[in-house]
Order: C-alpha cells, then structure tokens, then sequence
C-alpha cells in the first residue's frame, strides 16, 4: 500500500469514527464506554496521520 493510500484509508476511518461518535451522541441513552472507545480510536487515527504527514517512518496500522 502506497503512503498516500495508506493515508487515505487513514482519513476515511477518522471521518467514519467522527459520524459513529455524532450518531451515538443523538441517541438519548449514549453510552458514555462507547463513546469513550470511539474517541479514542479517532485521536489514535489522528496521531497516525500526523506522524505519516510529518514523514514518521513507523506506520501505524490501525483498525
């Protein structure tokens, strides 16, 4: 997988986890765990971006 695939499949899954977190937020009975879990999975993804734009040589894999 190139770097710039790799990064784009990087942005999609932040942009996907940014809709999952809005989703359970309109739900009257979020769960406060799983919102937790969400947004750590989205800074993670973040983190993973920056070092890859900033030409860190450790890619993360994260799913």
């Amino acid at each position: 997988m190139s770097l710039d695939s790799h990064l784009a499949e990087l942005e999609r899954k932040h942009r996907a986890l940014d809709e999952a977190i809005e989703q359970e937020l309109a739900q009257p009975a979020s769960s406060d765990l799983k919102l937790a879990e969400l947004k750590r999975k989205k800074l993670q993804l973040k983190d993973a971006i920056i070092r890859l734009r900033q030409g860190g040589d450790a890619v993360a894999m994260v799913h």
